[in-house]
C-alpha cells in the first residue's frame, strides 16, 4: 500500500485529471479505516466497499459524517439485510431476485434505497449483469418498487490488454444510459453512470461517466485475503 504522502498526491492528481467531469469514488477494499479517514482528509467524500463482512468490521471506525458509503461488489441476497441501513447506494444490482430482496429489506426499515443497475456490456458469460438488450425492461422493473430509487447504470467492461480499448464499451454504455434516461421512467432519477476504474477512469470520463471507482491508483497495490469474506 502507498504511503500517506503518495495517497494524498494521487487523490490530488486524479481529481485534477477528472476536472469535475466525474465524481471520484475511492474503492476501499482491504484499506483500513484509519487510512480511509486520511483519504477523507484529502478530499474524498465517497467510498465504495466490496465485501459485506469487511464493511461491517470497518463501519464504526469510518468517519461517516464526512463521506457517503456505496456498496460496489457482488451482493448475495442473504447479505442485503446486513447493509441495507448502512450504505447510501447499492451498485451492481444485477438480477430480479436481488431487486426483490432490497425492496423487502428496505420496506421493513421504511427507507428508500438508491441503486444502480449493472449492465453486462461485454456480454461475458463469467460476469454478472443484465444484458444490454434487457436493460430497459430491467430498469422498468426496478422502478416499480416503492422502496427503491433507480439512480442510474454501472458496468465493468471486459479486461483489455491495450490502452483505450474500453472506450467502445464506455460509449455503448453512455448510449444505453441516455436512451433509458430519455424515457423518464417513474420512480427514478437517472443521473449516475458509473464506469471506469484505476486503469481507465480518464477514458470513462471522456465518454460520459459521471462516477469513477478508483482503488489501486489511489492506495497502491494491495494484497487481498485468500478467504472469501462473503
Amino acid at each position: 500500500m502507498n504511503t500517506l504522502e503518495q495517497i494524498a498526491e494521487n487523490i490530488k492528481r486524479i481529481k485534477a485529471e477528472l476536472g469535475g467531469r466525474a465524481r471520484l469514488l475511492a474503492a476501499t477494499k482491504t484499506v483500513p479505516a484509519d487510512i480511509i479517514n486520511f483519504a477523507l482528509d484529502c478530499g474524498i467524500d465517497l467510498i465504495g466497499e466490496n465485501r459485506v463482512n469487511e464493511l461491517l468490521e470497518k463501519y464504526e471506525h469510518i468517519d461517516r459524517s464526512r463521506t457517503e458509503i456505496h456498496f460496489i461488489g457482488a451482493l448475495q441476497t442473504n447479505k442485503v439485510k446486513y447493509i441495507i441501513d448502512k450504505v447510501d447506494m447499492i451498485h451492481s444490482v444485477d438480477r430480479v431476485s436481488l431487486v426483490d430482496e432490497i425492496e423487502r429489506q428496505a420496506a421493513k426499515r421504511n427507507i428508500i434505497m438508491p441503486v444502480l443497475a449493472e449492465i453486462n456490456i461485454g456480454k461475458e458469460e463469467t460476469k454478472s449483469g443484465i444484458l444490454p438488450e434487457q436493460a430497459e425492461e430491467f430498469c422498468a422493473y426496478i422502478s416499480e418498487k416503492p422502496h427503491i430509487k433507480l439512480c442510474g447504470l454501472m458496468a465493468i467492461p471486459p479486461k483489455s490488454e491495450n490502452f483505450g480499448d474500453n472506450r467502445k464499451y464506455f460509449c455503448e454504455m453512455a448510449k444505453i444510459f441516455i436512451d433509458i434516461s430519455s424515457k423518464n421512467v417513474d420512480n427514478s432519477n437517472m443521473d449516475v453512470l458509473s464506469l471506469g476504474m484505476s486503469d481507465d477512469y480518464a477514458d470513462a470520463a471522456d465518454c460520459g461517466s459521471t462516477l469513477v471507482r478508483v482503488g489501486s491508483a489511489i492506495f497502491g497495490k494491495r494484497e487481498y485475503p485468500i478467504k472469501n469474506q462473503e
